[in-house]
């Protein structure tokens, strides 16, 4: 058993697909009408058969108290790794990116989290 899909919500898709794409570096994989909405979801570049991250529309009544609720404490909602995350730091950094935690060491791990202009905080992990 493996992991098939998980789901980031987002307060609009389109910007949400702007963002993961043109500034994380993620590729669209499928892009499905579904009513109002779309089964948009994105996967990494360098691994296009794996695991699907759904760019999940914030729709569900208990979804943008659950987002605001873990934006007010500082809880990434996802975590992504990266091969180097001071590279990855500046970069986005200087795509405009905001950061509401800079690189630091965490143990095991090098980490970073950013806002995702779509309602969330998503963590950056380099593994050390």
């Amino acid at each position: 058993m493996k992991i098939y899909v998980t789901s980031v919500f987002v307060d609009d898709q389109e910007k949400a697909l702007n963002f993961y794409t043109e500034t994380l570096g993620f590729e669209k994989k499928q892009d499905i009408p579904l009513g109002e909405y779309r089964w948009l979801t994105v996967v990494s570049k360098s691994d296009p058969k794996g695991t699907e991250l759904l760019l999940e529309p914030s729709a569900h009544t208990a979804v943008p108290p659950f987002k605001q609720a873990l934006l007010e404490d500082g809880i990434p909602f996802a975590s992504f790794q990266v091969d180097d995350l001071d590279s990855e730091f500046k970069r986005l950094n200087e795509a405009g990116v905001m950061f509401t935690q800079e690189p630091m060491d965490a143990g095991s791990v090098r980490m970073a989290v950013l806002n995702d202009t779509c309602g969330n905080l998503i963590q950056l992990i380099e593994m050390v």
